[in-house]
């Protein structure tokens, strides 16, 4: 069973329609903050590998900046191809740090 781990301190989280990229356990996650709603995806873009902590937001979606492939940060789910999917992480922030299920 997966427990939390911790990423970053609160005080370290993206601002509201930012993305930030971390890495936990070596392995690269991509936090975005949507209008104060906290998403972590699997920092690696599944269509070729590309940095999606590094990507920006555009309509709830995390676009990524090497190919422009945008993915649902709640569903993680591509625009344009329903079968490409970044995989979605349960967090919490708890005692001042956001916490990731890996």
């Amino acid at each position: 069973m997966s427990d939390f781990v911790p990423i970053c301190a609160q005080s370290e989280l993206p601002a509201a329609g930012q993305v930030r990229e971390f890495v936990a356990t070596g392995r690269a996650l991509c936090v975005a903050n949507v209008d104060g709603d906290l998403c972590v995806l699997d920092g690696t873009c599944p269509h070729e590998g590309g940095p999606l902590g590094e990507g920006t937001i555009e309509e709830g979606r995390v676009v990524c900046p090497w190919h422009g492939y945008a993915f649902d940060l709640r569903t993680g789910v591509a625009q344009d191809d329903p079968d490409l999917k970044a995989e979605v992480l349960e967090a919490k922030v708890e005692n001042g740090e956001l916490r990731v299920k890996l």
